[in-house]
């Protein structure tokens, strides 16, 4: 389903079908152990593995999303900086999947045409987005990131939802960030329960209504664990994920997501064809 375009710092992204965002963790200490590149060196071997496998953009990050103590920006670009400098030989835009607007900041001298924010916006970040003319993802998160906490209740999570996206673009708007430049994150497993997160996916065309396009994060997500082994306590951890995310992918392009953040060529496939697909004319075929 053909969404709104994006504006990134170099190009702009027309995203006439769904567009395959590839993972790139230099991390030892991400969720799943299938994208750990522990060091700038072999991140940039994984990316450049992704770009060959057919990835249209990599999304390259140094701080797990995981609960954990803060990460001094310092050490954070230390490892992100390297890896995006020796990314930019893959020719795909890259993203810096970072919610510090100062490591943000050195990523996009490094290369970075996007930043991928997962603290939800802040004035700091929305001046540099505004500054950079980057592309920006904005994720829905109702508090800090990596901070322990229970998901909050909601009367109707997707009106909710909309309504948190609502204030962030106005704020982001009144900072100087163009409307083109944001895709919208509606951080699945963060503040959401199981139910939020199938939810949401069910009703991705009401957020669609917010008139940018949808970035959707689901990779090996904990939710599709609970949902295959039939409770959160019980979930499945994130290397027998693979199948389930397959399947939340492919229903996620056809409601209309426009980017998928993936671990996995199989899951990359699963978005070509879902994509062809919803493409299709009505009535092909009668």
């Amino acid at each position: 389903m053909a969404g709104p375009p994006w504006k990134l710092r170099d190009r702009v992204l027309a995203l006439d079908e769904a567009l395959a965002a590839g993972i790139v963790n230099v991390t030892s200490d991400s969720m799943f152990s299938g994208a750990r590149s522990g060091t700038p060196e072999a991140a940039v071997r994984d990316g450049l593995a992704l770009a060959e496998a057919g990835f249209d953009m990599l999304d390259v990050g140094a701080v797990a999303a995981r609960n954990g103590p803060a990460v001094e920006p310092g050490r954070e670009a230390a490892a992100l900086v390297p890896a995006l400098e020796g990314l930019a030989a893959s020719g795909l835009p890259l993203s810096a999947d970072t919610y510090s607007a100062e490591v943000a900041e050195r990523a996009l001298r490094a290369g970075a045409v996007a930043v991928n924010d997962i603290g939800g916006g802040s004035e700091e970040m929305f001046d540099l987005v505004a500054a950079s003319g980057c592309g920006y993802v904005l994720m829905h998160i109702e508090g800090p990131p990596r901070a322990e906490r229970d998901p909050r209740r909601y009367p109707d999570v997707v009106d909710h939802m909309k309504g948190w996206f609502e204030e962030r673009l106005s704020r982001a708007a009144e900072r100087g960030v163009a409307a083109d430049q944001v895709v919208l994150d509606p951080g699945l497993d963060f503040d959401l329960s199981v139910e939020d997160d199938l939810e949401v996916l069910r009703r991705l065309p009401e957020l669609a209504e917010l008139g940018r396009p949808l970035y959707v994060s689901l990779s090996r997500k904990d939710f599709i664990g609970a949902v295959l082994a039939g409770s959160w306590e019980g979930r499945l951890g994130a290397e027998r994920r693979e199948a389930g995310t397959i399947a939340a992918a492919t229903l996620a392009v056809a409601a209309g997501a426009q980017v998928l953040r993936l671990h996995d060529r199989s899951a990359l496939q699963a978005v070509r064809v879902a994509g062809r697909i919803s493409r299709l004319p009505a009535g092909i075929g009668a």
